[in-house]
């Protein structure tokens, strides 16, 4: 069986992209399984660029196909911040009960639809031959007053998402798999794998 390794040691991110992948003729593998320690310096100045970088690192390290995401939150009244600094905005340690206080206090003057945000997220897969794809997911939505939900994880509790009347850390995996910016990358990366895998 074919092997595709996805660029991370995250098992909360490794159990959402198994579940989505899981009818791909492939093994996945993430990099603590395939036994890869890389320090990879992401240099890139879009979602694109630092999900192509990872990609191709790996693969070059491993001559495997390597799928790699770089994901964020943008909100719209700051200029689209914290976007691809999301991981390392106001510091890498900071908690991000800090980091969504601060989104929070500086969008005091927002109302509306001006408060419009969306997490985005692009997954990267590169292959032996040089070959390199992208796709890009979004889920739109508004930052809220207040941190609210327990499910998610790192700026989820403050992007409320109207049509379902709830922000991201209040749904449930099944419903947040089926609409988050990864499943939609996800799902269309894995529609291209499949041309490939034939």
């Amino acid at each position: 069986m074919k092997k595709l390794i996805f660029a991370t040691s995250n098992e909360g991110k490794m159990k959402e992209i198994r579940m989505i992948l899981a009818d791909l003729p492939v093994q996945v593998l993430s990099l603590k399984e395939a036994g890869i320690q890389a320090d990879i310096v992401e240099d890139g100045t879009t979602f694109e660029e630092n999900a192509i970088i990872k990609a191709r690192t790996i693969c070059q390290m491993t001559n495997e196909i390597v799928l790699a995401d770089d994901s964020g939150l943008e909100v719209d009244f700051i200029n689209k911040e914290p976007g691809i600094y999301s991981a390392r905005y106001m510091g890498e340690n900071t908690p991000y009960t800090v980091k969504n206080q601060s989104i929070i206090e500086r969008l005091k003057n927002a109302e509306g639809d001006e408060r419009s945000a969306r997490f985005v997220c692009v997954i990267a897969a590169a292959f032996p031959d040089g070959q390199v794809l992208t796709t890009r997911g979004t889920i739109e939505g508004r930052i809220g007053y207040e941190e609210r939900g327990e499910n998610g994880f790192g700026y989820d509790p403050i992007l409320y998402v109207p049509e379902y009347d709830m922000t991201t850390a209040q749904m449930s995996a099944e419903l947040k798999n089926q609409i988050s910016h990864r499943g939609k990358a996800l799902e269309l990366m894995k529609k291209e794998l499949m041309k490939e895998l034939k």
